[in-house]
């Protein structure tokens, strides 16, 4: 399993944002899947999204002040897979930082590795949507 890390401020109120950060918004700013559908169950909601040949649900919840997800099932590209969006006040606005760990379903080598590699490169597709709405491009 490996953990990647990406941050940024963004010139808008940690109120602001966290409307902003939405399940759909989210999974569709990541730039890989898109939704096809929204539920509810208990107090998390599941986006399932599509992406080439592949379906995959996740599960959002409210965790100490983050948004957490996490890959449901076995369906998807990851063995495992859990996210967490933290937002603090910066003397600018809002820091922004996005932390998950990976791990892939598919026997190869260096494969998580290169389950790390992609999804920093979603989370990076993430924030720059955040920024480019708030501004800070």
């Amino acid at each position: 399993m490996r953990e990647v890390t990406v941050s940024r401020v963004v010139n808008a109120s940690p109120v602001v944002v966290a409307r902003w950060l939405d399940p759909p918004t989210i999974v569709e700013a990541e730039g890989s899947f898109t939704v096809e559908t929204i539920g509810k169950d208990g107090d998390a909601t599941v986006v399932v999204a599509s992406g080439p040949g592949m379906q995959l649900p996740l599960r959002f919840e409210d965790r100490d002040e983050s948004i957490y997800y996490t890959q449901e099932g076995e369906q998807g590209p990851f063995s495992h897979m859990e996210t967490w969006i933290d937002l603090e006040d910066a003397p600018d606005g809002t820091r922004v930082t996005i932390r998950s760990s990976v791990s892939l379903a598919a026997p190869l080598p260096f494969g998580d590795r290169l389950a790390a590699w992609k999804r920093k490169g979603e989370l990076k597709r993430a924030l720059d949507a955040l920024a480019e709405e708030f501004g800070d491009v």
